[in-house]
């Protein structure tokens, strides 16, 4: 198995795989190439899927950051799970992932908040995500009362942070020629099993 996983699926940790494919999408994808295709389930088990961009590739999850208010927040909560798709038309590669999720709201969430624009993190403050909203105007008045309120340096939000996927699979998609893609995938039971690793038709 690891003979036939060389070149671009070479290696044993899929995490390092994942860090060395955005890598090289960032180097060629002309726009967003951290943008993921979000899954969740509401309460009645219907799908929702929406682009967000993902913000960091840790050592054993991956992480994008919401309001929690929102509705793709609010379905995680109820669920603990989600999946997304990574697709890169550039390189024709696409990774998929599925796992279990739980919140980032420490130290990486507010360093992550403070990285942003000012613009940006006052329209934190100010957006009250997936909900319904009467004019264009009434969001700018909110801007303008959420900068009086919190000035120049505003604090993250306790409403807005990180949420983090810790996937029991991961599959690594690679185009081939006459439609015979490569497919290798990990998977395990529970987060704390090792990876089992196969090839899958295309």
């Amino acid at each position: 198995m690891t003979s036939e996983r060389d070149g671009i699926f070479a290696g044993d940790d899929p995490f390092a795989i994942a860090r060395r494919w955005l890598a090289e999408a960032e180097a060629s994808e002309p726009n967003d190439p951290n943008a993921i295709a979000l899954s969740t389930v509401d309460a009645q088990g219907m799908p929702n899927a929406r682009m967000v961009l993902l913000k960091d590739i840790e050592p054993a999850a991956f992480v994008f950051y919401t309001n929690y208010g929102s509705a793709k927040a609010q379905e995680i909560e109820a669920s603990g799970a989600a999946a997304f798709v990574l697709h890169w038309k550039s390189l024709r590669r696409q990774i998929r992932v599925r796992g279990r999720t739980e919140r980032e709201e420490g130290p990486a969430a507010d360093d992550y908040y403070a990285s942003r624009s000012l613009k940006s993190r006052l329209g934190a403050w100010a957006s009250k995500q997936s909900q319904p909203l009467s004019s264009r105007a009434s969001l700018m008045a909110e801007v303008a009362k959420v900068t009086a309120q919190h000035g120049p340096n505003p604090k993250r939000p306790p409403f807005w942070g990180g949420i983090r996927i810790i996937p029991t699979e991961i599959e690594f998609w690679a185009d081939g020629a006459f439609r015979l893609h490569d497919r290798f995938q990990w998977r395990r039971g529970q987060v704390s099993d090792p990876w089992a690793i196969t090839r899958l038709n295309p």
